[in-house]
């Protein structure tokens, strides 16, 4: 299964829904997917549910999405830094909902998704107001609480290098989320730095395989 090679980030994001749950990668700016972001602004889908290890930086990328209105709610882990003053803001109006999700938590949720698993216990947030109204369990003598998958509509992931098929290979830091993120959604879209030939990626540093990704755009 090949993705498709998209000409424009515009044409990579077109078809996203208003109320679609999107996944966004990236550690802080490291590996967001910047253009594809920009594009969704463009695009114009409403009521998102946005999915991210944080609240946006500054005043692009991500955050320029949540200035515009366009999120309902952050599921994140650190919704708050030194330039979280969009978020903040939205936060602080009631204009935007949080759920905080411990950051181990947050990623195993997604792989869960991805790995068809229907529910985890995990020990972190046990005894804090994260475990409020959740299930919790004793095993081998410790408290776990119940954790349930989080599935999204579109996954926008930042790699570095993908073939024509949509096998994708990350930069360093930059792959944090990318990988469990892709396995995660419905609809895949990947920007790049770079596309080549079927063949010119060393099949021994592909971490994101083509059957997860649908569409990928050079940027």
């Amino acid at each position: 299964m090949s993705a498709t090679i998209c000409a424009t980030a515009e044409e990579a994001v077109a078809g996203i829904e208003d109320g679609s749950t999107v996944l966004v990668g990236g550690f802080g700016l490291a590996g967001m997917p910047v253009q594809l972001i920009d594009a969704l602004i463009d695009q114009g889908a409403t009521d998102l549910t946005v999915v991210s290890n944080n609240a946006g930086n500054g005043d692009t990328g991500l955050a320029a999405l949540l200035a515009r209105g366009r999120v309902r709610k952050v599921i994140c882990s650190f919704p708050r830094q030194h330039d979280s003053w969009v978020f903040d803001g939205l936060y602080r109006d009631g204009r935007i909902e949080l759920e905080l999700v411990p950051q181990g938590n947050l990623a195993e949720r997604m792989r869960a998704a991805g790995a068809g698993i229907g529910a985890f216990f995990s020990p972190t947030g046990v005894g804090t107001p994260l475990a409020e109204g959740k299930e919790t369990r004793e095993i081998d003598g410790r408290t776990y609480v119940l954790e349930h998958p989080i599935k999204g509509d579109v996954a926008l992931i930042g790699a570095h290098r993908a073939d024509r098929m949509g096998n994708l290979v990350y930069r360093r830091t930059a792959r944090n989320f990318g990988p469990v993120m892709a396995t995660a959604a419905t609809t895949v879209v990947a920007q790049v730095t770079e596309v080549v030939d079927v063949g010119d990626l060393d099949p021994e540093t592909v971490v994101t395989p083509s059957i997860f990704v649908d569409r990928v755009v050079r940027v």
